[in-house]
């Protein structure tokens, strides 16, 4: 930046792209210097047009000019989630067109590359930034409308029907629920939000009718959210019906009314109208402002300010704007094909899945298997789509992450079914250690392990996992028919390595009794229950853990490879567990102890001492036990990834190790 003048570059030549150029040189703090299009005529048009010094023939020739600090991302949605990443990791800032991504999960990826590369991020809805959509806000909160109600928001227009429009074309991701739809519940949120005196709220649940044309797009659809507290909204798109386009605002003294809530009069005077119990109706007028000058404005403030995020339209609001659109979109059973769970889904960037140069992952041998098993071990159960997946898993990889762990039982065959179609989409298979489990309680017998085995493999699309634990232990039956079973498994090459989850160390030596006196192979493995905050009882029934003095020093003498779950005691040191805090029973009754708080005490000292978080020390305590400790982590989210890794390189004493559980 120049004396604070933000110089930006426009990805994309089309309609919104040239309203951007036209009106951001009217900012006295912004100005437009470049442009790239994917072909060198179209961009030398638009600039010709609108009087652009820089242009490029190509994406990547933008973001290599140097005179470029901001991005304005105008491409079709399906190419934001590319040009923003690949914007960001070029040093640039980014202000992409909304929806910042198709669903959730890429925005996710975006707001991992924007924090990665220390960059500003910003999903471009203009309107946020007006005075008018603040002023609206403001009324809600100072009580204008007393105990708001019910909210109603229209964004639907009438396009002629193409099927190769970008209205209307799946491969574009059309639709109004992505094209205008989150404009109403974007406006809805920040209502329901600032009735609260929140920035915004997200809907405890949504529901909705619509119809989805030929195309497989939305059309016109319905929505209804439901906040806690009561607050209901009515938002309603579409790209085949349109509407009155304006916001209604209901509330115990009266009710409000914007009748040009998305653009607020784009540099004309504007107005609300208040209408309230034993008054007249007042007009409440707002400054006038140009939407894209607005917007650029408060894309500059905030990075002069040294921001990486705007309160116009923050990462939290973006993601919980999404996942409202992700609901809206699944309740009238839409999906685009690149979503569906037989798609070859692509990376993010588009470029082949690699570990990256800083990846943090260290690794540890187990026997049997001839790969780097990555110290942290992906969870297969928390993924709800193909996108969210693969977002979650290329993560992880580009982290140094190898190993995947899933099991028969986890979302009814969905977890197996995602990991195995994102490993054919990047073929990886050979690369990745793919734990499988089956035997669950009550199919834990011998003939459940071949049936479950030979389902998981058709599910994963392998013809092997390469370690294999039994989920379950069955008392009633003896450990010479598991381990036959297991054996013969090893044999023809299904399984490389095999092992117990939930199982007492007593059975474990008495199957490799067994083994040893058949000439079999033994248990190698074993995933049971450890964490820094000590387990008084388990979550689910059947399950065991190994914290006690006893279990401790058999591990010790066996060197038995241990792949703990629930290895952060179910966010126990996120902060999370408090002693007043009683309103989560499983970690109140599993965790809740004197001992285990001065635990957390003991790990906050460490963390702040060392620079991390409470998470990372009870993690590094896993990694630092004398015999080889494999963690099992569930993140929902790249965030969550994020934050785990950094106990990977956090060094412990002897002495640090033994005080934090003395």
């Amino acid at each position: 930046m120049t004396d604070h003048k933000l110089r930006w570059g426009i990805i994309g030549t089309g309609n919104i792209a040239s309203r951007f150029a036209s009106q951001v040189p009217t900012s006295k703090t912004n100005e437009v210097v470049a442009v790239g299009s994917r072909s060198l005529d179209s961009a030398n048009a638009f600039a010709d047009k609108w009087d652009i010094a820089n242009r490029h023939g190509s994406y990547d020739d933008l973001l290599a000019d140097e005179t470029v600090d901001a991005v304005y991302i105008a491409t079709p949605h399906p190419m934001h989630v590319e040009w923003a990443i690949k914007t960001a990791e070029a040093g640039k800032h980014v202000l992409c067109e909304k929806p910042l991504a198709i669903n959730r999960a890429w925005a996710e990826a975006m707001i991992e590359a924007a924090v990665r590369n220390d960059v500003f991020l910003m999903e471009a809805y203009m309107y946020r930034c007006l005075p008018q959509t603040k002023l609206v806000a403001q009324l809600a909160r100072d009580g204008e409308l007393g105990t708001v109600h019910q909210i109603q928001a229209t964004f639907a227009f009438n396009a002629s029907f193409n099927p190769s429009s970008r209205i209307y074309a799946d491969e574009l991701a059309g639709g109004g629920i992505l094209d205008v739809g989150g404009y109403p519940v974007s406006m809805a949120r920040l209502i329901a939000g600032a009735a609260t005196g929140q920035p915004f709220q997200d809907p405890a649940a949504v529901s909705a009718v619509g119809t989805v044309g030929e195309t497989g797009v939305d059309e016109w659809t319905v929505a209804t959210l439901f906040f806690d507290g009561g607050v209901t909204a009515q938002v309603s798109t579409g790209v085949r019906l349109g509407d009155k386009n304006q916001v209604r605002v209901y509330g115990s003294k009266g009710y409000l009314q914007v009748d040009d809530p998305w653009f607020g009069g784009d540099g004309k005077p504007t107005h609300v109208t208040l209408h309230k119990v034993g008054e007249e109706p007042r007009e409440i007028s707002a400054e006038p402002a140009l939407i894209y000058t607005a917007e650029a404005e408060a894309v500059q403030a905030a990075i002069v300010a040294g921001a990486k995020e705007a309160p116009e339209m923050s990462w939290a609001d973006t993601l919980g704007n999404l996942t409202v659109q992700d609901q809206w979109r699944a309740a009238i059973g839409q999906q685009y094909a690149s979503e569906r769970d037989d798609a070859i889904i692509p990376t993010a960037t588009g470029r082949p899945l690699t570990k990256r140069a800083d990846a943090p992952m260290t690794y540890g041998h187990v026997p049997g298997v001839d790969k780097q098993v990555s110290r942290l071990v992906m969870g297969v159960d928390n993924q709800q789509t193909l996108p969210h997946a693969a977002v979650v898993f290329d993560d992880f990889v580009e982290r140094g992450g190898t190993t995947f762990d899933t099991a028969y039982i986890y979302g009814g065959g969905r977890g197996e079914k995602l990991l195995g179609q994102w490993m054919q989409s990047r073929g990886n298979r050979d690369e990745v250690v793919v734990i499988g489990k089956g035997a669950h309680t009550p199919y834990c017998d011998p003939e459940s392990i071949t049936r479950q085995l030979h389902e998981s493999l058709e599910r994963l699309q392998t013809d092997h996992v390469d370690l294999y634990f039994m989920h379950r232990d069955n008392e009633d039956i003896a450990v010479s028919e598991f381990i036959d079973v297991l054996d013969e498994h090893f044999k023809a090459g299904r399984i490389k390595a095999f092992g117990g989850s939930n199982w007492s160390t007593a059975r474990f030596d008495e199957a490799n009794a067994y083994a040893e006196a058949n000439s079999k192979q033994p248990f190698t493995l074993l995933s049971n229950h450890l964490s820094l905050a000590r387990a008084y009882d388990v979550p689910w029934a059947g399950c065991r853990h190994v914290a006690d003095d006893e279990s401790q020093e058999w591990l010790r003498e066996r060197q038995v490879a241990l792949f703990p779950w629930s290895s952060q005691a179910r966010g126990f040191f996120t902060g999370r567990a408090k002693p007043e805090d009683t309103s989560d029973a499983e970690l109140v009754r599993c965790f809740y102890s004197d001992e285990n708080f001065r635990r957390l005490d003991r790990a906050r000292e460490l963390a702040a001492a060392k620079g991390v978080e409470p998470t990372a020390i009870a993690l590094a305590w896993l990694l630092h036990q004398p015999y080889p400790v494999f963690p099992l982590i569930g993140p929902r989210h790249v965030s969550e990834t994020r934050t785990s890794t950094p106990g990977l390189s956090v060094t412990l004493t002897d002495e640090e190790v033994a005080y934090l559980t003395a």
